[in-house]
């Protein structure tokens, strides 16, 4: 929930997820109110999944609430795309092999989350965290 309370407030809200697994599903609800005094607001949220398997399912649900019309800008979006196999090709013709490309994949696409922590020492946790997961469910 963003909630623009005063003038001239700005958000960039970006979310990402990687499901995998049969029955992986996920739901995200983003909520933005720009209140009546928040003048010159610009807001934005954006929600990405990347779906590693079949079964996975990622569900979006984004809501703005303007109370007033002079603002900057105010938007959202929500995209969810399946692993693509021409990442997978590309990174294997150079002789990576695919267990290793399909990591490098979804790190990838999760790393640009991660290195926005600014904690050295949780991005490391958190990339950890997401190796675990894939190699948990490699198997």
């Amino acid at each position: 929930f963003v909630d623009h309370a005063v003038a001239n407030c700005k958000s960039n809200v970006l979310y990402k997820g990687a499901l995998q697994g049969k029955d992986a599903h996920t739901v995200w609800v983003g909520d933005v109110l720009i209140q009546k005094a928040a003048v010159g607001t610009d807001s934005y949220e954006a929600n990405r999944n990347l779906v590693l398997t079949d079964g996975a399912r990622a569900d979006s649900v984004p809501n703005l609430e303007i109370e007033t019309g002079l603002i900057d800008g105010a938007g959202h979006a929500s995209t969810t795309g399946r692993f693509d196999d021409e990442h997978l090709f590309y990174l294997m013709a150079r002789g990576i092999d695919e267990k290793t490309a399909r990591r490098l994949v979804v790190r990838g696409f999760l790393n640009e989350i991660v290195q926005q922590i600014g904690d050295e020492a949780l991005q490391e946790r958190l990339t950890d965290t997401i190796e675990e997961e894939l190699a948990a469910t490699e198997n």
